[in-house]
């Protein structure tokens, strides 16, 4: 039966807390020493969860019903109530409930859990600079176009054209999650299509041609910096990675008797585990570096703190060390380098090369490949690519060194 305020008021304490239910998840729970709260409970995401609704008398049944509501609509909505009531709290009390930053940090909170933290961080301090002292309290349903470009426009003017496009891009992804939840009808960023003025394209610097290649690779032979940096530097080539996923490895996740690099899904870019096949020349830069530095945590530490991974810039700055300017070589460009000599010089095939990139490589049917795909064959061609590159080194011929057939 549903509660009275009369069975409230003369609710009394026991030993145990106790609850009285009103029905629809909402309940008083009762302490031993006389506290009335009150709770929802419900369930989000195949999860069971309790909501508090405040406290009895100063939350009155009414009010507390009036609350069970408004969190059954966000939950026939796909939203989390809890989740929503901390981005209000994160935003702030004087901003509205479909408030726009309200909605953004509650999407935020729901699409991080996919990425990586590096990217969720960027994400939320762009908005948290470019959009929300703008527009932050504007109810999200009745933003404008106008307003959203005015805001856009600002990042523009200082001349960051390129964070412009992300900002908008991240507004537009807010906007059609609150349109998802039943909080706006529209989406005005689909308006400003063509509004921004255009990116001038670039690439990140890397060396392709052979030619080239061989003079890189002896000069990080000749590398005299620390030894884990040079380690690093040896690694880059062998294993084309990307540069933070290779200054954060771990000994745990390496077998080198199996030859194998297991990178775990929160530190990948697309929030999959990766597996990179290691050749014989990784194996032994590894088991080298293990002298130094097996016993931490990190393969890579850093240089102040054994506790912290390398300086996301020290393979950049060795490289600059070494004559090769940053139009020139950085640490991403050896996924460039590889991509290129794997591919038009060494004809392996495009999708064993994706997938060792851990790039979104899907098969016939559009199923995402597992991290075990192909993998006698990414075995060959991480071998071959090794070969390549000591032959590259020591001034031989550019061509395999044997089969892998």
């Amino acid at each position: 039966m549903a509660l009275t305020d009369t069975a409230i008021r003369k609710a009394k304490p026991e030993a145990k807390a106790r609850r009285l239910f009103d029905g629809g998840g909402l309940y008083l729970e009762i302490s031993p020493k006389g506290g009335k709260w009150w709770r929802l409970k419900y369930r989000h995401a195949n999860k069971e969860k309790r909501l508090s609704l405040g406290t009895y008398p100063e939350t009155g049944l009414a009010d507390a019903r009036e609350k069970r509501a408004t969190a059954r609509k966000l939950l026939a909505s796909g939203v989390d109530p809890s989740e929503h009531r901390k981005a209000e709290k994160a935003a702030g009390v004087e901003r509205s409930a479909n408030s726009f930053e309200v909605v953004a940090r509650e999407w935020h909170v729901k699409q991080s859990k996919a990425w990586v933290e590096d990217h969720a961080s960027r994400i939320m301090l762009r908005l948290e600079n470019d959009v929300f002292p703008w527009i932050g309290a504007k109810p999200i349903g009745e933003l404008s176009a106008k307003e959203l470009l005015t805001t856009v426009n600002r990042v523009v003017a200082r001349g960051a054209i390129e964070s412009a496009h992300r900002v908008l891009q991240n507004c537009g992804q807010v906007l059609r999650y609150a349109i998802a939840t039943g909080r706006s009808e529209r989406n005005p960023a689909t308006d400003l299509k063509g509004a921004l003025p255009p990116v001038n394209e670039t690439h990140r610097a890397a060396i392709t041609e052979p030619a080239s290649i061989a003079p890189l690779l002896r000069a990080i032979d000749g590398y005299t910096g620390a030894f884990v940096t040079k380690s690093a530097l040896r690694l880059a080539p062998l294993l084309f990675v990307r540069p933070g996923e290779l200054r954060q490895a771990e000994w745990s996740e390496f077998d080198l008797d199996a030859g194998d690099w297991n990178i775990p899904a929160a530190r990948m870019k697309m929030r999959q585990p990766h597996l990179v096949p290691l050749a014989p020349q990784a194996i032994a830069t590894l088991r080298e570096l293990h002298a130094l530095t097996g016993r931490g945590r990190y393969v890579f530490p850093g240089a102040r703190s054994r506790t912290r991974p390398m300086s996301n810039n020290a393979v950049n700055a060795a490289l600059r060390r070494m004559g090769f300017a940053k139009d020139e070589m950085t640490g991403h460009g050896f996924r460039a380098m590889a991509r290129t000599v794997l591919d038009e010089v060494l004809h392996f095939r495009p999708d064993y090369i994706e997938h060792q990139l851990a790039h979104a490589v899907r098969d016939p049917n559009g199923r995402a490949y597992n991290r075990t795909a192909h993998l006698t064959e990414r075995r060959k061609m991480m071998s071959a690519w090794a070969d390549y590159l000591d032959n590259l080194r020591t001034g031989g011929n550019v061509v395999l060194l044997r089969s892998y057939a």
